[in-house]
């Protein structure tokens, strides 16, 4: 990799914290009297155990210029103090960071703007820190403040903005000042969906232009879409970086790997007892988590005490506002009619079901007679979005399964 076309360079990064450490407390003069005549008696103290953690350890990567690469993680595992790294918010513990560019940055709410100052006054603020003539601001504030949709309080302190609003204008001036380098937290998840998806397509803009995007989401939808590489963190350190669609499959095993939902040991004495479930991949690896594109197999196993002849096995999936499908099959009576355990298998396809959690209800029953036996939300599943068009509007509601329909357009003609 050429070093003329390094936009960022990272080198053995890393980030330590301290826990539980002596705070600093306010003084008054009596206090430093005070303190003066107790010195004598401070060295017979012991001094406290001060524990630390790494929050980011020998982290190293270089992305090129005009590249948007996605950062991606659990909870805890960096993503954040990294960008506050390199937005030089915090300084490293260890490391090297080389940035080639003017860095604009948008982090969580709060960060880069002076409450007390006006939209208008922060806009060119945020210009001048990053070297920009009144002229050059001058030429952007239209657009900007056209992308932020907060015209009418532009004059007013931001301080009284909603977080929304906030959001907006601070995405705004972040994209629209023209740094060489845009960096952007998960905190466009304070946007409604329409604003996220217009910020996705001006993240997009921005790498066409050769700049260069640093974006951390927990929307893999929006990352596989928008990203042309990605970097996986996990207790600090780099797991794995990549092409998008690896680099999100390792994230999800990371998910399975910490799930304790796919499976549901369950027993009982009922005819027809459930006694097991689990979700698996096409490979028949147990999982918890899936793309929008992978189907899913639910296994699951019965003790059957006694056969029923016409009895039948059912899957009721629902989210957390509606119930979604419902599947059946019948079990097959055991012409032996001796107590066994079966397995009962049910695929449901991929490209079916939309980015979201789901809880799968079990059950045995003879139709229109009675439940043998019922788990309700025996085990869940997480759907993410794996780059499907609809990724850039995630959390707007377009129901909760994909459909494809058959279409037929024809052209009439218009008679004048």
């Amino acid at each position: 990799m050429s070093s003329d076309n390094i936009a960022i360079r990272v080198s053995h990064l890393s980030k330590k914290y301290q826990l539980g450490g002596p705070q600093e407390p306010y003084h008054t003069f009596r206090d430093a009297i005070v303190n003066s005549l107790k010195v004598p008696l401070k060295i017979f103290r012991k001094k406290p155990i001060v524990e630390g953690f790494w929050a980011l350890k020998d982290v190293s990567f270089d992305v090129e210029q005009g590249d948007i690469v996605g950062i991606i993680g659990r909870n805890g595992a960096g993503k954040s103090t990294l960008l506050k790294i390199l937005s030089r918010i915090t300084s490293p513990t260890e490391g090297i960071v080389e940035l080639h560019g003017r860095v604009g940055s948008l982090l969580e709410v709060g960060t880069g703007f002076h409450p007390e100052l006006t939209g208008r006054e922060n806009i060119y603020l945020s210009g001048s820190i990053l070297g920009m003539k009144r002229r050059e601001i001058d030429e952007k504030l239209d657009q900007i403040v056209k992308f932020s949709e907060i015209e009418k309080f532009l004059d007013t302190p931001v301080k009284r903005y909603s977080s929304g609003m906030y959001v907006r204008l601070a995405f705004a001036v972040a994209a629209h000042l023209e740094p060489e380098i845009l960096l952007v937290d998960e905190v466009l998840a304070v946007g409604d969906a329409a604003f996220q998806k217009k910020c996705l397509g001006k993240m997009g803009d921005v790498a066409k232009e050769g700049r260069t995007v640093l974006f951390v989401s927990h929307q893999m939808g929006s990352i596989a879409q928008l990203c042309t590489s990605a970097i996986l963190l996990e207790n600090g350190k780099i797991s794995q970086s990549g092409p998008v669609p690896d680099v999100i499959a390792g994230y999800m095993n990371q998910l399975n790997r910490s799930s304790i939902q796919f499976e549901a040991s369950l027993s009982g004495n009922k005819d027809i007892a459930i006694i097991k479930a689990v979700t698996m991949d096409e490979c028949g690896n147990p999982m918890a988590s899936f793309t929008h594109l992978q189907p899913i197999t639910v296994a699951i196993t019965c003790r059957i005490n006694k056969w029923i002849s016409g009895a039948e096995i059912r899957i009721a999936v629902h989210d957390s506002r509606r119930n979604v499908f419902t599947t059946d099959a019948e079990i097959v009576v055991n012409n032996n009619c001796v107590p066994e355990m079966i397995i009962a298998r049910a695929v449901i396809p991929g490209n079916f079901l939309r980015p979201e959690t789901y809880f799968l209800t079990l059950a045995t029953y003879i139709p229109n007679q009675r439940v043998i036996d019922r788990i309700d939300d025996a085990i869940s599943i997480t759907v993410i979005d794996g780059g499907s068009k609809y990724a850039a509007s995630e959390g707007l509601d377009y129901g909760c399964v994909f459909v494809d329909c058959d279409w037929s357009i024809e052209s009439i003609s218009i008679i004048v």
